[in-house]
């Protein structure tokens, strides 16, 4: 099976500024997910590698995992 273009391009910082500038809660919290919003990590730094990307970062010791469809489980 293949990716739509758009799931593996990815997005520029800028893009994703514009994106988070669009919900109109401005505090709601960001999380991060590996799996289509299944489940959600908090995102704990924002940082530089290898001066090519800027990548979300969860740094948590344990982690703290939201499950957003538990009736999938």
């Amino acid at each position: 099976m293949t990716n739509s273009y758009w799931k593996n391009k990815g997005k520029t910082v800028e893009q994703l500024i514009a994106e988070l500038r669009s919900f109109g809660n401005q505090d709601m919290e960001v999380r991060i997910s590996l799996d289509d919003g299944d489940t959600s990590y908090p995102i704990s730094l924002v940082g530089k590698v290898n001066g090519k990307y800027a990548v979300l970062m969860n740094c948590e010791d344990v982690q703290s995992p939201i499950r957003h469809n538990p009736e999938d489980s």
